[in-house]
């Protein structure tokens, strides 16, 4: 069959299954098995066996509900292409608004930078791959996420300036102090997470998920530990829910040492990162 009919025939298997972007999807495991030429393919173009094979169970977990980063093992993150599995989240665009508020706070020289609930890594390495003199702490509870944040950190020639350390969320304090701390904790609230789209409830990690019963949990933890953490005049920045903000802003300034505390908004204008500063 012509790789343009199998486009097609893709993109509808995925529709029928509930996929909000079945098109897109489908150009993502064509490229995956034949590089980007497939997308260009003329009439003539026509699938192998081997290759009908290997998109035939690509296709058959999508239709699971399986994420697709799953499925092609990877996914990319601040144009980083970055190993995923069940362990750690897969990395979204929103969370690109923390990354471009964290570099205008870093300096261009030496720095040092902890990432609590690390996961793959990706909000780290993105620092660091735009820091060049910075230096990265990743923390994590799950030991199968650190194996997948070192994976990453060697792939893309990070790894002699990073160092990842197993623990809870003041694991690092030997190591303080730190220029910048930011975090991607697990913010939505338990009794919520059931209603999720299926590829997030069935297939991400319950330890990145849930906050507890409103969500704050990570932040009442991590809130007190930033003085700790963080030189005097250090800065942090936390992904947050967008329904969330009011919350923790309240929440942060019942905190001491913690000043010029702010939320700032998403792309379209959701709540998506608390930030501040050490006194």
């Amino acid at each position: 069959m012509p790789v343009f009919k199998v486009r097609r025939a893709l993109g509808a298997r995925l529709n029928d299954a509930g996929i909000e972007d079945a098109e897109l999807d489908a150009r993502h495991m064509l490229r995956a098995v034949f590089g980007d030429v497939a997308l260009d393919a003329g009439p003539d173009h026509c699938l192998d066996k081997e290759a009908a094979m290997q998109l035939e169970t690509m296709c058959a977990r999508r239709e699971k509900r399986e994420p697709l980063s799953h499925i092609l093992g990877s996914w990319e993150f601040w144009s980083l292409e970055l190993r995923v599995s069940v362990d750690v989240l897969t990395p979204r665009p929103e969370t690109e608004r923390l990354i471009e508020l964290a570099l205008g706070a870093l300096g261009s020289g030496p720095s040092k930078i902890l990432d609590l609930g690390t996961g793959s890594g990706a909000i780290l390495y993105s620092l660091l791959s735009e820091r060049p003199e910075a230096l990265g702490v990743g923390v994590d509870l799950c030991p199968d996420a650190l194996k997948i944040a070192d994976a990453n950190a060697r792939a893309l020639n990070l790894n002699k300036r990073i160092q990842l350390i197993e623990g809870n969320w003041g694991a690092a304090l030997d190591l303080a102090p730190f220029d910048v701390l930011v975090s991607n904790p697990p913010y939505i609230a338990s009794a919520v997470i059931n209603t999720l789209e299926p590829e997030v409830r069935a297939f991400e990690p319950m330890l990145a998920l849930d906050g507890g019963a409103d969500g704050l949990d990570a932040y009442r933890a991590i809130l007190p530990l930033i003085p700790c953490y963080l030189k005097s005049g250090g800065w942090f920045a936390f992904e947050i829910g967008a329904d969330q903000g009011e919350a923790l802003l309240n929440l942060a300034q019942t905190q001491e040492n913690i000043q010029k505390i702010e939320i700032f908004q998403d792309l379209v204008g959701r709540d998506r990162v608390i930030c501040g500063y050490s006194n």
